[in-house]
């Protein structure tokens, strides 16, 4: 890891940036990862503190090489923008304080520029807490759409992981910082670079590893965010409301299926529709999908069982998010959430 001196007169080439709030579990990991890249590349790593009340700060100094900058508290989007101002590079390479880069992360990602057009290029994940049943769940099904359905040059990436030259950041503006948390900051700065002109290249062997959602009601309350805050990404992107190379046709059926089935028997339990019965087999129906879909990703019978549960409840979540999202669109004073 290169030298942060004033009077260091090297090129940057890549400028690694960790936005970080409350990471003191973790960053001390992401950071050792970092210290051991094997790459050519010149880089430095900066670590912004979006606000944190644990020991981040006191675990990041201990790293001598690292640049360290605070900010109050606004979100990783504002964080990751903070950070680019900083930087030295002519690329900006973005991880998370959760994540544990492999040793060949930069370099991977830097040989994905092998093109001009090519503005981005993202990675994939791997697991760091696969004693967590939801944890390996929630990892095989990101690992299943990432080799099933990303394409070498897709139309979004996460931004967990990803390469960007500094000048096409800069020209659509970076993240926008009304997301206030993870939320789909990453889509949003996706589309706009591809709006650009900009290609992006998925390297596939381009890995951090990940501390993946082990409790479920934290997981479910990540996809009601995902889900209001998708009201603000389509109101921005409608031409993706059909989806990009991540998503596919169940993540678009799944939100009106869950209203549906919700509505139906909500009127059920109030006895204004007939055969209630019918809506109970629905939800079945409904269940068994998920189960079906949850095996087909997991290549596992009982895991299968489980994450089928976990996507049923989550379709839910992210109908409750997405709701919520419209009547804030329709409803807030001043739209101040949208602007």
């Amino acid at each position: 890891m290169p030298s942060d001196k004033s009077n260091d007169v090297k090129p940057i080439g890549v400028s690694v940036i960790v936005p970080a709030y409350n990471a003191s579990a973790t960053i001390g990991q992401t950071l050792q990862a970092l210290s051991k890249q094997n790459c050519p590349q010149t880089f430095e790593v900066i670590v912004v503190d979006d606000g944190s009340t644990d020991d981040t700060a006191s675990i990041v100094s201990s790293f001598s090489a690292v640049r360290y900058v605070r900010q109050d508290n606004a979100g990783p989007a504002a964080a990751r923008n903070h950070g680019a101002q900083l930087a030295r590079g002519e690329f900006l390479a973005f991880t998370d304080s959760d994540c544990i880069p492999h040793e060949d992360w930069i370099s991977r990602l830097m040989e994905g520029f092998g093109h001009e057009q090519v503005g981005v290029v993202a990675g994939s994940y791997g697991i760091a807490n696969s004693g967590s049943w939801l944890a390996l769940c929630i990892y095989k099904e990101i690992l299943w759409r990432h080799t099933r359905l990303m394409q070498d040059y897709p139309n979004s990436f996460g931004s967990y992981n990803f390469c960007v030259r500094k000048n096409v950041f800069s020209s659509v503006g970076g993240f926008n910082a009304i997301y206030r948390r993870a939320s789909g900051e990453d889509n949003d700065l996706s589309y706009k670079i591809v709006g650009s002109g900009s290609r992006i290249y998925f390297e596939r062997k381009a890995l951090v590893d990940h501390h993946h959602p082990t409790r479920i009601v934290k997981y479910l309350n990540e996809q009601f965010r995902h889900g209001f805050w998708r009201v603000k990404m389509y109101k921005d992107h409608p031409r993706m409301m059909g989806g990009d190379g991540y998503t596919f046709w169940k993540d678009i059926i799944e939100v009106p299926l869950a209203g549906g089935v919700l509505l139906g028997l909500t009127l059920s339990i109030f006895q204004c529709l007939r055969h209630s019965d019918v809506m109970s087999y629905i939800l079945f129906i409904f269940l068994i999908f998920e189960i079906l879909w949850a095996f087909i990703m997991t290549n596992c019978f009982f895991e299968g069982i489980f994450f089928g549960f976990v996507l049923l409840f989550r379709a839910f979540a992210r109908m409750f998010g997405f709701s919520t999202g419209i009547l804030s669109l329709l409803f807030k004073k001043k739209g101040k959430i949208f602007q």
